[in-house]
C-alpha cells in the first residue's frame, strides 16, 4: 500500500489488530503504533501527517483535534477529514475489535463524505 493511497489512519488509541482486519478486507488503513516514528506524536503533527496524506484520521480525541482542525481551515492549510467515535460507542478492547471493525468497513464501503464535509461521526455497524 503507497502512502498516498491511504484512506484511514486509526490514532494511537486503537488497537493495530483493528487496521489489520480492514487491510485484510481490502481498505488501506493504518494504526499510528504500527508506525514507530508516529508514537508520542503530538496530535497537531499527527493531523498534519494525515492531511498530508488526504487520509481521514479516526479518533476519540474530539476536544484536541477540532480546535486543529479549525487553526488548520484559518491558515488555509491542508485538511484531514476527522473520523470520531468514542469508547462508550466502541468500547477498547484487543479481545472486541468486531464492532469497531464493522463499523469502520462500513463507512469505508460507503465512502466518506465528500467536501466540504470534513467531520463525521462513526455509527454502529
Amino acid at each position: 500500500m503507497t502512502e498516498q493511497a491511504l484512506q484511514l489512519l486509526l490514532d494511537e488509541m486503537f488497537s493495530p489488530m483493528a487496521a489489520e482486519a480492514l487491510r485484510a478486507q481490502g481498505h488501506a488503513v493504518v494504526a499510528l503504533v504500527e508506525r514507530p516514528e508516529m508514537r508520542a506524536v503530538p496530535d497537531d503533527e499527527v493531523f498534519a501527517w494525515a492531511a498530508a496524506r488526504r487520509c481521514w484520521l479516526l479518533t476519540e480525541n474530539v476536544k484536541d483535534f477540532q480546535p486543529i482542525k479549525l487553526r488548520a481551515l484559518q491558515a488555509n492549510a491542508s485538511i484531514a477529514g476527522l473520523l470520531f467515535t468514542s469508547s462508550r460507542t466502541f468500547p477498547r478492547s484487543r479481545q472486541q475489535i468486531g464492532p469497531l471493525v464493522d463499523a469502520l468497513d462500513a463507512w469505508l464501503k460507503t465512502g466518506p463524505p465528500e467536501p466540504p464535509i470534513i467531520e463525521d461521526w462513526l455509527q454502529s455497524a
